[in-house]
């Protein structure tokens, strides 16, 4: 895993940390092809140069976010944005489902919309698959 990941992770409260650490641990598992690095001040996965998965620290709680999430059609992840994105919040690591959270890595993999051309095409979105 990327050092900048793990460094993020560090920064973090120790309760903040754990959800970070799990998060981090099961996305790099679930994605293993995938490059991730720290894009717009997260960790972030990309398969492709394609934004897949990643978290980010918030006022109250970490914020899991899947860039094509809306369209995996699961009633956990909650709309964001007003793209293809959705997220799941988690105020303690105990709230991390592991098989959720793999069966939605797994769907990251499957059902992607092209965030990696997005400014190119003004806005709009086109599936990749």
């Amino acid at each position: 895993m990327n050092a900048e990941i793990l460094e993020y992770n560090k920064l973090q409260t120790p309760a903040d940390q754990e959800i970070c650490n799990q998060l981090a641990a099961i996305i790099d598992k679930n994605l293993p092809n995938a490059e991730n690095k720290i894009w717009h001040a997260h960790p972030v996965w990309f398969l492709d140069g394609n934004p897949v998965a990643g978290y980010s620290k918030l006022k109250d709680s970490v914020r899991l976010l899947f860039w094509s999430g809306q369209s995996f059609d699961e009633e956990k992840l909650l709309d964001e944005g007003s793209f293809k994105a959705a997220e799941l919040r988690y105020t303690n690591a105990q709230q991390i489902d592991t098989q959720d959270l793999e069966r939605w890595l797994k769907k990251a993999q499957e059902i992607q919309w092209d965030y990696k051309n997005l400014i190119k095409r003004k806005g709009i979105l086109i599936r990749l698959k």
